[in-house]
């Protein structure tokens, strides 16, 4: 089996480069943009005040609405993809500062401190005074990081080209009620086999992996202003009640307050 080549680390940022434990990125993005794979030398925070970003790692794949951020290990191969406008603000964190976050690349609920300091970062200038605001705000930028709630907006990539044709029939229609026997024909193997890849390659069976993709969707939705009534029924919920129950377990919100 041939290996994935792992791109080179893009070296056109100065964020990447600057001496200091946090530097800070702004741009805007159009709806549909797309950033192709690569990697960066430094962690990142990416969040955004607008849009939903999905960025996609060679083992899952993550949905990031507003309010919330995605924490990138270095070296990471990712990609990219722009649903609406959105206005990013990142955070590149050198080695000794990556420290504050998680070990895997994660989701975190961005606190309305937290986005006010990312904000304020991004205003600073690249090479800020250690000794002065830029420090102040880059040492709190870090503690909130660490404190950050850690979200379920993970869900994990298949690598087997039977699960790859089935996940990729239910990312087009999520609400799809077909049973995994019914799925057998088109991923070209049998219900059994199946089970056993998709625990092996994910880490759960199928039921709960077409639950998590199912949640992490309507949360996508709910972040692009959709009424929870109606995200319930696009992503397979009989019930905006049970839609409600499920998405509340998964994200300790309710889909009204998500949205």
């Amino acid at each position: 089996m041939s290996r994935i080549r792992q791109p080179s680390p893009r070296r056109d940022l100065p964020q990447d480069q600057v001496d200091r434990p946090l530097s800070a990125f702004a741009r805007d993005y159009a709806d549909g943009e797309a950033v192709p794979r690569h990697s960066h030398e430094r962690s990142q925070l990416l969040y955004a005040t607008r849009g939903v970003m999905r960025i996609a790692t060679d083992a899952a794949g993550f949905v990031v609405p507003p309010g919330h951020a995605l924490w990138m290990p270095a070296g990471e191969p990712h990609r990219v993809a722009i649903e609406g406008e959105v206005a990013m603000r990142a955070l590149f964190l050198r080695a000794d500062a990556a420290a504050a976050g998680p070990p895997a690349t994660t989701v975190l609920a961005v606190s309305p401190l937290l986005r006010e300091l990312i904000l304020a970062a991004c205003a600073e200038p690249l090479e800020w005074d250690p000794a002065g605001r830029g420090g102040h705000l880059a040492a709190l930028t870090l503690d909130e990081i660490a404190r950050a709630r850690r979200l379920p907006f993970r869900v994990p990539e298949p690598r087997d080209p039977r699960l790859l044709r089935l996940a990729a029939a239910l990312r087009a229609d999520p609400a799809s009620p077909r049973r995994l026997d019914e799925w057998a024909d088109l991923a070209g193997a049998s219900p059994r086999t199946l089970e056993r890849l998709f625990r092996t390659e994910t880490g759960m069976g199928f039921a709960r992996w077409r639950q998590t993709l199912r949640l992490t969707e309507a949360a996508a939705r709910l972040a692009g202003g959709e009424a929870p009534a109606r995200v319930a029924a696009a992503v397979g919920y009989a019930s905006a009640s049970a839609f409600g129950a499920a998405f509340r377990a998964a994200f300790g919100v309710t889909p009204g307050a998500a949205r």
